[in-house]
């Protein structure tokens, strides 16, 4: 890295996160009652922090534990950005 300290994320669906919750973490009762639902734009951090964008912003609404990195990356595809 050249010196670069933005924080880096994978961004998702809210399905896509629901789907994942179910093997640790938040559990999808819990997402649904800070809004999460399935076409919901939520995004996490290498550090397992969670965000849903809101018509004003991103909201922290929680975070994930475990391997979630490699769980994050797999369930999208995606690498952190």
């Amino acid at each position: 890295m050249s010196g670069n300290t933005a924080m880096q994320f994978i961004e998702m669906s809210g399905k896509t996160l629901l789907e994942m919750a179910r093997d640790e973490g938040p559990s999808p009762e819990e997402l649904a009652a800070v809004g999460v639902e399935d076409q919901s734009v939520v995004r996490v951090n290498r550090q397992g922090d969670i965000e849903i964008r809101r018509a004003h912003g991103w909201d922290l609404i929680g975070g994930l534990l475990g391997d979630f990195e490699t769980r994050v990356r797999t369930q999208t595809g995606l690498d952190w950005a």
